[in-house]
């Protein structure tokens, strides 16, 4: 999926906790705009019409050049861009550098001081327990990358205990312009640690192993995976994701440790389906899972199964029909939406006969009640509920059906669950927080219902919840719905149109932005700015008919929706027009396109970090990686006149016109295979000849980097201090 990179599980809550004293809030009044005039143009990209003709319709591209051909050969290794490409993207970077970041240098580093300032730098997850062994994850002092590290389970919570060093980041990374880990998976016995490595932000990972008894590296590397990995039970059997040479994850294959190559056990024949592999919580049974956004189909076998399983097919492949598989209660327990069940439901199958004519239903289909996740445990089921906009937990017990629930009262939070490694356990975790109160991680026993607080991540500066106000809004759309609006602002910044805004969305592929804690908003909070999060079509926000009513034909729907946002909370004091600073990536920055584009007065700049802008010409390529997988979400421009019309109508690079932009922030890397580096570098050029009397427009490749940016939690600061210096500066407070 095209969404920006964030790290899952314990690794989130180590890279945004913090230190230092918060900027005073301050009532900001409408600042004059910058003159353009006062800035020379930016690089002027040569101009090769290239003439394009598909389902009876003819574009000309005049910056289709920027595109290498060999661009297969650059994600592997950058060197080898054509030199004209690269000369015009170091012109951009040079013009993006000499007139955006040089001129706000100070303010950069004092907001990289606030935001590193947040961070707990020797922080860790609480470890979680395999056994004998208690796994954890950890960051020392100044480090950039995590440490992956074990200790005896009887002292999970002794934090004088010293732990064994499995994986060290930080000397693994050395050296590296860009590193990045994969999957980390230990064998049953925990003898071998599997792992997966990025040094080029490409995302092709090569996959090692580690032997704990020796300290060795075994010489058994798998090159160019998908990053994902995992055990048989006979400690001896890698399952892994080949990534094809188009990128893809499109076979499963199984390697036996101190053997030559591996088996392919399943390829995927349909371009559009994406491939992956797992576990059930059991450890009985390994899944194969394929599927594009919106069919499923699963495969297993017997963990034990070695390097040659049988697999069995759980339910064959239907259009439009989604489900997820686990063990369960002797048996397989399903979520889909199979017959209508839009916002899923939960069924159960025999292990012998799981086909969806002997599909049973267990907790039935409820409409405005989305079932987001479910675990299992031995005796219990687990599911993850999002209800008008907010999360739950629910339990289920397996010997007498009973039910309750986790929830809480906050306006707008974010909930997420871990049931850890182990199968025949009472003990779940879960993690609490919402825009301005830090995490806070509880260990749960689902028997006795008692929940005792583990950790609650630190900020070193005194961050005090009471300080900012959390709402939850509801602006009304453009066709009578209501979009969600989720507002932190300091207590003292006032709701009368002073204040400038940042309006962040995406809206794409079902994903809803959580309302969690990030310790780099305080430093736009703390200035002044009212941070919030629009909710449109295209997401999940208010079930999944909510994602169905912003896609393919209805993908206006999510622009329309950003837009009806942002203008009502100017109408209602938490912004003026003019004044409003928006911000998305990947998807996200596509919705910024648009927006830009249907409504450029509500804006005083646009950040759109790797944006998906391109549409048509990249729903039109078929070698790209996740074109095929993609047409369920935008359509098929290829054998679909309807759908090339209907992304043609929106395409942001496509519909750029002379109209009075705001000045954008436009970001790229240049190894990233989901929003390719030509589509921000064609967005840009093209903005800079058809509206030169607008923008300013700063485009910034990373030459060393693919979609999620810079790897290490500090560098990755310095990006994100970057496009909050651009947003102070875009509404008058850089100075």
């Amino acid at each position: 999926m095209r969404l920006t990179v964030s790290f899952a599980g314990t690794l989130a809550a180590l890279l945004v906790a913090g230190c230092t004293t918060p900027q005073e809030p301050v009532s900001v009044t409408m600042p004059e705009p910058i003159p353009v005039a006062s800035l020379p143009p930016g690089p002027a990209a040569k101009r090769e019409p290239f003439t394009i003709e598909q389902v009876g319709r003819t574009r000309i591209d005049p910056y289709h050049w920027l595109k290498d051909e060999n661009w297969q050969e650059v994600m592997a290794d950058p060197s080898v861009l054509r030199e004209d490409i690269r000369e015009y993207l170091v012109a951009e970077n040079a013009y993006t550098k000499a007139y955006l970041e040089d001129p706000t240098e100070a303010l950069r580093e004092e907001l990289f001081a606030e935001m590193r300032g947040r961070i707990k730098e020797d922080d860790s997850s609480l470890p979680n327990v395999d056994g004998p062994w208690a796994y954890l994850t950890r960051y020392r002092e100044g480090g950039e990358y995590p440490i992956f590290a074990r200790k005896p389970a009887a002292e999970i919570y002794n934090t004088e205990a010293e732990d064994e060093v499995l994986l060290d980041g930080d000397a693994m990374g050395e050296g590296e312009a860009y590193f990045s880990f994969g999957d980390v998976e230990h064998s049953p016995n925990h003898r071998y640690i599997a792992y997966a490595v990025d040094t080029q932000g490409s995302e092709y990972y090569d996959i090692k192993i580690l032997d704990t008894e020796t300290g060795a590296l075994l010489e058994d590397v798998i090159p160019r995976t998908y990053g994902s990995v995992e055990w048989g039970s006979d400690n001896k059997t890698l399952y892994w994701v080949e990534r094809d040479d188009n990128g893809r994850p499109s076979a499963v294959f199984a390697h036996t440790l101190g053997e030559e190559g591996s088996a392919e056990i399943y390829r995927e024949s349909d371009p559009g389906y994406f491939t992956g592999v797992g576990k059930s919580q059991s450890g009985e049974y390994i899944f194969i899972s394929t599927g594009d956004h919106t069919t499923s189909e699963y495969w297993f076998f017997p963990a034990d199964a070695g390097a040659a399983p049988e697999l069995t097919l759980v339910a064959a492949r239907d259009p439009g029909v989604e489900y997820s598989v686990e063990h369960w209660d002797d048996g397989f327990v399903i979520s889909t939406n199979v017959d209508g069940a839009v916002d899923f439901k939960i069924v159960t199958a025999p292990i012998d006969a799981p086909g969806r004519e002997n599909w049973e239903e267990l907790v039935p289909h409820r409409a405005g009640t989305l079932i987001l996740g479910m675990d299992a445990l031995k005796d219990y089921l687990i599911r993850l509920e999002r209800q008008d906009g907010l999360p739950r937990i629910v339990v289920r017990e397996r010997e007498s059906g009973a039910e309750h629930e986790i929830a809480f009262d906050e306006a707008a939070y974010d909930l997420g669950m871990s049931t850890g490694y182990e199968f025949d356990t009472t003990m779940i975790r879960f993690d609490y927080a919402s825009p301005s109160t830090p995490d806070q991680v509880y260990d749960y026993d689902l028997a006795t219902r008692e929940r005792v607080l583990r950790k609650t991540r630190e900020v070193p500066s005194g961050h005090n919840p009471e300080d900012y106000v959390v709402e939850r809004l509801m602006a009304p759309a453009w066709d009578g719905e209501t979009v969600p609006i989720t507002i932190l602002r300091h207590k003292d910044t006032p709701v009368d149109g002073t204040a400038p805004l940042l309006l962040y969305g995406y809206g794409s592929y079902g994903i809803t932005i959580t309302a969690n804690f990030r310790t780099s908003r305080l430093s736009l909070v703390d200035r002044g700015f009212i941070y919030a999060i629009a909710h449109p079509r295209g997401s999940m926000a208010k079930g999944y008919q909510w994602y169905l009513d912003g896609k393919l034909k209805l993908k206006d729907n999510t622009f329309k929706d950003y837009i009806s946002a942002g203008r009502y909370l100017v109408e209602n004091g938490y912004g003026s027009e003019g004044n409003v600073v928006g911000m998305g990536g990947s998807a996200g920055g596509l919705l910024m396109g648009a927006a830009a584009n249907m409504d450029p007065e509500l804006f005083a700049g646009i950040i759109a970090a790797v944006p998906f802008v391109d549409v048509i010409n990249t729903m039109s390529d078929e070698s790209l990686p996740l074109t095929p997988p993609e047409w369920p979400e935008w359509g098929n421009p290829l054998t679909s006149a309807e759908d090339y019309d209907t992304i043609m109508a929106y395409s942001p690079y496509d519909q750029v016109t002379d109209r009075p932009y705001p000045e954008m922030l436009i970001t790229g890397g240049l190894s990233d295979p989901r929003v390719t580096y030509w589509e921000p570098a064609k967005w840009a050029a093209k903005l800079r000849h058809e509206a030169p009397d607008a923008g300013p427009y700063f485009l910034r490749i990373n030459m060393e980097a693919g979609h999620g940016g810079a790897s290490g939690r500090f560098e990755g600061l310095k990006e994100t201090a970057i496009e909050y210096a651009f947003a102070l500066r875009a509404v008058g407070l850089a100075e």
